[in-house]
């Protein structure tokens, strides 16, 4: 089945530009199927160079009929919800009465809490979608013996942890103590 389409010559440029300029890659290979279209090229090595199907081609150019170049820059996919979501308030809420130390401890305490086990990096989204981030944490060296490390210590000092400690005071800035 051969779908007609007529391409004006700004269109053709705009395919053009947005097959090699848009930032998502699903948008530019829908541009570039539709560029290849507005070439005159057949459906069938249109599907081999943009390594598509003819369904998926036939809902590009369906899709540009419809609702012309702005349409074909919707991304309508939205993936499947996460089973975590379920748990996301009562796991949000133990997170902030009870912050881990690394992701590992959170993945620990998600599946105490939910049965649901998930890896390292799928709990660092999960975390990163209810708002929470990891914090970068310092330390403040210990005593030092040698006149040096007590000269590198208070170079510290004066170069860093006090002006860490200034902006915590002024609001800018967290710092936790163990």
């Amino acid at each position: 089945m051969t779908i007609q389409i007529e391409f004006s010559a700004d269109e053709i440029e705009k395919l053009n530009h947005e097959r090699y300029n848009h930032p998502h890659p699903k948008v530019m290979k829908k541009m570039d199927a539709l560029y290849l279209k507005s070439q005159n090229l057949v459906h069938n090595e249109i599907c081999r160079l943009c390594r598509i199907s003819e369904s998926t081609l036939a809902s590009y150019l369906n899709q540009y009929v419809e609702e012309g170049i702005e349409g074909l820059k919707k991304l309508c996919y939205k993936g499947q919800p996460s089973e975590l979501m379920k748990y996301a308030e009562s796991i949000e809420q133990y997170f902030r009465e009870n912050p881990p130390r690394n992701t590992n401890e959170a993945r620990d305490a998600i599946e105490k809490l939910t049965g649901i086990k998930r890896s390292p990096t799928q709990v660092r989204k999960f975390m990163n979608k209810l708002g929470l981030r990891c914090l970068k944490v310092g330390f403040v060296p210990g005593k030092a013996a040698t006149p040096e490390k007590i000269i590198e210590q208070e170079e510290f000092k004066k170069e860093e942890l006090e002006p860490h400690l200034a902006e915590a005071k002024d609001g800018k800035r967290t710092i936790f103590f163990y």
